[in-house]
């Protein structure tokens, strides 16, 4: 008798496996698999270390967040392990409001870290600088996503700004609806600087301009011929009565030299590109060159008052940063 219980207990459990296996969720998925000899149950997450699926949960952490066990690699982690923002004492949301601050408003580090305080958040001037160069060019890559097709019409410019007696020049792009299409911080003014500006605005947009419109610097007359060969170059200046001018590119300095300002210039080639991807990434934004409603799907642009778009691109903001994963 005692076999035949056992027998019975087993068909039991094999009965529940089968029926666990061939249940589905609404959407007609399938709510778990078999992988390795463990049952995966698709709430579960997959290991961010070796993306392995055969893991199993394992309590909760200090958080009161589920924690799983990765059976390949022994490793334990949460549904927020592969985040980018792993790891950081405080969470995204204070992370992100510190650098929209820094990237859309004239206001310094040590500014920031008094308005933090307010909040009683302590953090240092170091931590925002910290968090800017770490997160600023990530949130400026994913909005690149969202944003409006560029145009074919590239008007390219470079502006110089100062870090003490060191000039430093910033190249930059807008099409024909104004919209900024790169930007490129040099040490030196001189041809490899253009090329190196082309082959990046060429890599990032993956559009073909049909026509390339620069003031008489001559380096962009190679650089152009080398790596557009097939675009109309155009050469003018900025005061035109008729035709082509670089008047939009020359407006389109005004944002950037205006926040430059108040940070006293960029400290080094490195850093000062970080900043000013996500400063323009974030202004793109705000201007209206990004995709708002797919990021936002309650938000018209059209009847959306200023106090409205300011808050959808707080919302923005966040959902961006929710997307954002760590590096492997």
């Amino acid at each position: 008798m005692n076999h035949i219980g056992q027998l019975n207990n087993v068909s039991h459990d094999l009965w529940a496996i089968r029926r666990v296996l061939n249940s589905r969720d609404a959407q007609g998925q399938r709510v778990c698999e078999i992988v390795g000899g463990w049952i995966h149950f698709a709430s579960m997450s997959t290991c961010p270390s070796c993306h392995h699926l055969a893991t199993k949960c394992d309590g909760y952490d200090a958080a009161g967040r589920q924690r799983y066990h990765c059976r390949p690699c022994r490793r334990d982690f949460t549904a927020s392990s592969s985040s980018a923002f792993s790891g950081y004492r405080w969470p995204p949301d204070v992370i992100l409001i510190a650098v929209r601050w820094h990237c859309s408003l004239p206001l310094s580090a040590a500014q920031i870290v008094r308005l933090l305080a307010e909040r009683n958040i302590d953090v240092s001037a170091r931590t925002v600088l910290n968090w800017v160069q770490t997160f600023g060019p990530q949130l400026a890559a994913a909005l690149r996503k969202y944003r409006r097709r560029v145009g074919r019409h590239w008007t390219v410019d470079e502006v110089f700004c100062f870090r003490g007696t060191q000039k430093l020049y910033v190249y930059r792009a807008v099409d024909e609806h104004g919209q900024v299409i790169d930007v490129l911080l040099r040490d030196k003014r001189n041809r490899a600087s253009a090329e190196a500006f082309f082959r990046q605005a060429l890599a990032r947009t993956d559009v073909t301009p049909k026509a390339i419109i620069t003031d008489h610097h001559q380096p962009y007359v190679k650089a152009a011929a080398v790596l557009i060969s097939f675009a109309r170059h155009v050469r003018t200046g900025l005061h035109r009565r008729r035709g082509y001018t670089t008047q939009a590119v020359e407006r389109s300095h005004v944002p950037p030299r205006d926040r430059l300002r108040g940070a006293r210039g960029l400290r080094t080639v490195h850093t000062g590109q970080r900043f000013l991807e996500s400063f323009e990434g974030l202004y793109a934004l705000q201007r209206g060159d990004v995709k708002l409603r797919v990021l936002v799907p309650r938000y018209r642009a059209t009847t959306a008052s200023v106090h409205e778009t300011t808050r959808a691109v707080v919302v923005a903001m966040n959902v961006l940063g929710d997307q954002l994963q760590r590096a492997a």
